[in-house]
């Protein structure tokens, strides 16, 4: 794990792996890392907005579950981003396929649940104050 993580800030050791690649595919495994670190900012402000705006809930304590939730998912992505893309990166240097992940695939599920319990809380919501 932690030879993993020392990857992430060894810009030379990751230079002395294998041949150069492309420098458009390097500059496009960044973007993609752009994309994943604006998605984790996204998360990480969503968990302060749920903390700081919405109103109290009929559920004891939602409101801060759902920011705990958010932070914690947004962190992750974030620490996900740069591993996938070191990881991406080295499988480049060395002429190895791209990294599989199923961390996408994932992600969409935890959002799309996290949504249907929202959905669930604004309708009791709804009834509580009918």
């Amino acid at each position: 794990m932690f030879d993993a993580m020392r990857q992430w800030f060894d810009a030379q050791e990751m230079r002395q792996v294998g041949t150069t690649p492309d420098y458009r595919f390097s500059l496009a495994n960044e973007r993609t890392f752009l994309a994943w670190i604006r998605t984790a900012l996204a998360l990480v402000a969503g968990g302060l907005a749920a903390a700081q705006f919405l109103p109290p809930m009929p559920v004891p304590h939602l409101r801060e579950a759902i920011a705990v939730v958010l932070l914690l998912l947004g962190a992750t992505v974030a620490v996900r981003a740069v591993d996938h893309w070191a990881r991406a990166e080295r499988a480049m240097r060395l002429g190895h396929d791209l990294p599989a992940s199923r961390f996408p695939a994932l992600l969409a599920l935890v959002v799309g649940l996290g949504a249907l319990l929202l959905i669930a809380a604004v309708l009791a919501q709804a009834v509580h104050d009918a």
